[in-house]
């Protein structure tokens, strides 16, 4: 049989299909449609009386150009994934293949960052990938309520160099976290660095002697002073040429040699003539556009260096061991200190002081102005009242809440010191003995060595401070302060007159009822030590 023939049997067959069956309609709009293949042909043939209005009928649609196709779907919008967290973009059935980026990291994307805590703790936290570090320490400060200061910062540390540096503010993390070695003990720590801006706010002869300064001689010949200079140097954000003496360990070799460098825009040179500066002389060590500068926290156990003030220079390029490495000892803490804000200064310029500004600018923001609270979430849902009338008044200027806090506290002082004078027995009441520690600036038990390591991770910076118990008397306390870039301890010994207790640091010159009595004291006034106390260290669990 031929083609036609079947084709006119198959048209009669759907004929009288349309007349004898209720589903005429829907089958004519079959017959209307594209031409039927061959398979529904004999299908049709063989079982046309058997179609039921509940059987599923196969219409083909007419097929439209590829190119008609591709238009069309450019121009119909993007469906969002309404379920990211059930459906991958990969095997989603809402989204479309074109609207995924290539690789599994996309620009935008989350990332996973977890950050320490002094104590070992951690948390961790999804941020984008220009997240920065600023961001990052907003974050854990309203995730652990701590009181909001821009002084909490991000450090880098790497554990098996013994290395460790503060992420700047506008620094990615997850860029930061890209350059370190899969499968290392490299991670970022959550801390106070009140030294971060330090060069900023303190004078410029304590942070740039002027024997360090090369400008110093010609500014002195123009007139102009050493501040002067120095003030004007960081307020535009570059930095004059530093020099003078540093211990260095080549590649390679175990043993330190002593070389006169120079810092400047272009890198870190060494004079292989004793102070000569003369271009055959110089030998270029260190490129500072692609290198990153550390403290060495352990540096006698694993480098062994001359002094205890050293620090490292890591290429970019140098992600694993100790090769490419570039160590480097100063004689002292203060140059030590000049060297690495020179080195900043060198490496992020102006942007470095706009990281001040910015700093400065969230401080003069009010409380309910700013992003973040500059107290915690449970202090904020506090407000001043009195009750001196016969109905409470919320009080609303600050100034007045202010003076009202303040006669609170001095009427709590002088309950107190009645409590105090009573007579009582020689034994300290359970109050003043442990009411202090509820303070952050109390560490407990806790050796001189890590008040040292404490005080200088938290930025040696005069006023930083905390209160220990004493390892020698079992009944004293030990008041750590910072002053000159040195750390220096002072012995809180219990004293009794009259049966009362006090607590004293002279010999019972000065006497106070407890150890907060003591702190807050010395935080107006300066007494036997060498500074006022303005800075406590402190610890945050994550």
């Amino acid at each position: 049989m031929d083609l036609g023939t079947l084709q006119n049997n198959v048209n009669s067959t759907l004929d009288n299909v349309y007349e004898e069956g209720p589903d005429s309609d829907r089958l004519r709009s079959l017959s209307n449609g594209s031409p039927v293949s061959k398979g529904e042909q004999a299908s049709l043939l063989m079982g046309a009386d058997t179609v039921k209005r509940s059987q599923p009928v196969l219409i083909q649609s007419n097929r439209k150009p590829k190119e008609e196709e591709e238009l069309r779907a450019l121009s119909l919008p993007s469906i969002p994934n309404p379920f990211p967290e059930l459906c991958s973009p990969s095997n989603s059935p809402i989204l479309s293949n074109s609207s995924v980026g290539s690789g599994s990291q996309r620009e935008g994307g989350s990332h996973v960052v977890k950050v320490y805590s002094e104590d070992g703790t951690c948390r961790s936290l999804e941020v984008t990938a220009g997240t920065t570090a600023r961001h990052v320490c907003e974050m854990l400060v309203q995730k652990t309520h701590a009181l909001h200061d821009d002084c909490w910062s991000l450090v880098e540390v790497y554990q098996h160099l013994a290395l460790e540096r503060c992420l700047e503010d506008h620094e990615s993390v997850v860029e930061v976290q890209a350059t370190w070695p899969v499968g290392g003990d490299s991670r970022f720590v959550f801390r106070k660095n009140y030294a971060k801006y330090e060069l900023f706010k303190s004078s410029p002869q304590s942070l740039f002697p002027e024997v360090m300064v090369s400008s110093c001689l010609d500014a002195a010949n123009k007139g102009m002073s050493h501040s002067e200079l120095i003030q004007n140097v960081l307020n535009s954000g570059s930095c004059p040429e530093i020099q003078g003496y540093l211990h260095m360990k080549e590649v390679g070799r175990k043993v330190w040699k002593r070389f006169y460098f120079s810092l400047r825009r272009s890198g870190l040179y060494y004079s292989t003539k004793g102070t000569s500066k003369d271009p055959r002389h110089l030998k270029y060590c260190v490129d500072v556009n692609e290198s990153n500068i550390y403290y060495i926290t352990q540096g006698k156990k694993q480098y062994s260096p001359p002094t205890e003030f050293g620090f490292c220079i890591k290429p970019f390029k140098a992600r694993i061991g100790v090769k490419g490495l570039k160590l480097f000892c100063s004689e002292d803490e203060q140059s030590r200190t000049c060297w690495m804000a020179a080195f900043r200064l060198f490496k992020y310029g102006i942007q470095l002081y706009r990281n001040y500004q910015q700093c400065q600018a969230r401080q003069r923001e009010p409380a309910w102005i700013g992003t973040m609270p500059l107290r915690s979430v449970s202090d904020n849902t506090l407000v001043a009242m009195d009750f001196s009338g016969c109905m409470g008044r919320v009080i609303e200027n600050p100034n007045e809440a202010l003076t009202v806090a303040l006669e609170e506290a001095q009427a709590w002082r002088k309950k107190t010191s009645h409590r105090y004078s009573l007579p009582t027995p020689f034994q300290s009441s359970p109050l003043s003995a442990a009411i202090h520690r509820t303070q952050p600036w109390f560490h407990g038990h806790i050796s001189r060595e890590d008040t040292q390591r404490l005080i200088i991770q938290q930025g040696l910076v005069d006023g930083v401070f905390l209160v220990r118990e004493s390892q020698r008397n079992p009944k004293g306390f030990v008041l750590s302060l910072c002053h000159l870039q040195k750390v220096k301890h002072y012995l809180i010994l219990p004293s009794e007159e009259e049966g009362r207790l006090y607590y004293t640091m002279d010999d019972g010159q000065t006497r106070f009822a407890d150890l907060i009595q003591l702190v807050e004291f010395h935080q107006i006034n300066r007494g036997i030590l060498p500074c006022k106390l303005k800075h406590y260290c402190t610890c945050v669990a994550l």
